[in-house]
């Protein structure tokens, strides 16, 4: 049964204007959002304006339509899953053009101590400030102070040893500027060395 036709059947109360209404709606909360929307953001949103509610399975069927939409070459931009939610972003194939936008337009960029911080967190998570300091070989108090401000990481905990210190690990801020759909999609070691795997230079973070 086409979608559109269930969801006539199921909600009769909602009078459909055209074939793709429910999926233009669910377009139009993903395109207004600067951040990954969720299939339970989607449907909040959906129940609260037409006062019913939404199978999640209707939804998931309606984003996979119109990221079918989005692969059309027509299109430099698509919806991808990052972060736990769905969200516009550009094509691979514009990422330069517009890396080079935005290191016009942003005034500062993380240091290169904050940098290197970030990295050792992300393949090391869960860690403590001390691990990070032995592999960096300096202290790092206050390129972790700036990571937190950023909301690039968080605290996630404590860790069970001497004094139980704090144990750092990335957050969702971090998964959505790098369009990370888990922290398993993190490059591995090997993919540094292959410049197949380059495609341009990373937009910088404002600090």
């Amino acid at each position: 049964m086409p979608l559109i036709i269930l969801f006539s059947y199921l909600y009769p109360e909602i009078k459909i204007q055209n074939v793709d209404y429910l999926t233009q709606h669910i377009e139009s909360l993903i395109f207004a959002t600067d951040q990954p929307i969720s299939v339970k953001e989607i449907r909040a949103c959906l129940q609260d304006a037409f006062e019913t509610s939404f199978k999640e399975k209707m939804i998931l069927e309606s984003v996979e339509q119109l990221q079918q939409q989005y692969q059309d070459p027509k299109y430099a931009f698509e919806i991808l899953e990052i972060g736990g939610g769905y969200q516009f972003l550009t094509k691979e194939l514009y990422h330069k053009s517009v890396g080079q936008y935005l290191k016009r337009t942003t005034k500062k960029r993380l240091s290169r101590s904050a940098i290197e911080t970030l990295s050792i967190i992300a393949y090391k998570q869960p860690t403590i400030k001390s691990e990070v300091e032995k592999i960096r070989g300096v202290s790092c108090d206050y390129a972790i102070q700036k990571l937190l401000e950023k909301e690039l990481i968080s605290i996630i905990g404590r860790s069970d040893g001497p004094g139980r210190p704090l144990l750092y690990g990335t957050s969702d801020k971090f998964m959505d500027y790098f369009g990370l759909k888990s922290i398993n999609d993190l490059p591995k070691p090997k993919d540094f060395k292959n410049p197949d795997e380059q495609i341009g230079e990373q937009a910088p973070i404002e600090e």
